[in-house]
């Protein structure tokens, strides 16, 4: 059972992730492209915008689901050290979903409106792993799933229009943070998941990521 504290700290979390606008700590990877490179936002077509802000509304959900899990491990675990690089890591993805987001708007889109879905069943799942499973299983499911991830932001590095560099950087950056967020969660203790869990991740990312391209 939650106490007042814990639970207005939950609601804060979910409010500032589905409501506020996020901001982040680290300048955007496409400001710092841009300095050195000529932008080609301008010469993408309709069709290629569109395609764009399909692919980063998928990484906007990721962005939302990553707040949501990190949120409820944070919740779930009663190490001191866990809850520190479980804030860290949601202060990271607080950048992703920030940059996203910036991204989205600027190719004429608009973030999932399942968005407020997205997040509940994360949390949920996030919970259930640290309490169930206890924080080997927890770190365990944060390497998983940051593996799905980054492999899924590869692909949209092939998917995104050649000239779309703006998009393209700030994937790349993505990428190396998440493959981060893995490597710490190992350090930390991470039990390797058993093969369904796995499966049924991967099927349930893919259901999260069809849809959200569309809505």
């Amino acid at each position: 059972m939650l106490n007042t504290d814990q639970f207005i700290g939950v609601l804060d979390d979910a409010l500032r992730t589905l409501f506020a606008k996020p901001h982040a700590s680290r300048p955007s990877p496409q400001a710092r492209f841009n300095r050195g490179q000529e932008d080609h936002s301008q010469e993408l077509t309709a069709h290629e915008k569109n395609l764009s802000a399909c692919l980063m509304r998928v990484n906007h959900v990721g962005e939302v689901c990553a707040q949501a899990l990190y949120s409820s491990q944070r919740l779930a675990t009663s190490d001191p050290k866990l809850q520190s690089q479980f804030k860290h890591a949601s202060m990271e993805e607080t950048d992703h979903l920030a940059w996203t987001q910036e991204r989205i708007e600027a190719l004429g889109g608009h973030t999932s409106y399942l968005n407020p879905l997205w997040y509940a069943g994360a949390f949920a799942l996030g919970y259930a792993m640290g309490k169930l499973g206890k924080d080997p299983v927890s770190l365990g499911f944060v390497v998983e799933t940051e593996h799905q991830v980054e492999r899924h932001l590869a692909s949209h590095m092939n998917r995104l229009p050649a000239k779309d560099w703006a998009s393209k950087a700030i994937v790349a950056q993505m990428q190396k943070d998440e493959i981060q967020h893995a490597q710490d969660a190992q350090k930390a203790g991470a039990q390797d998941l058993p093969q369904p869990v796995k499966i049924l991740m991967t099927l349930s990312a893919k259901v999260m990521t069809t849809v959200a391209h569309h809505i």
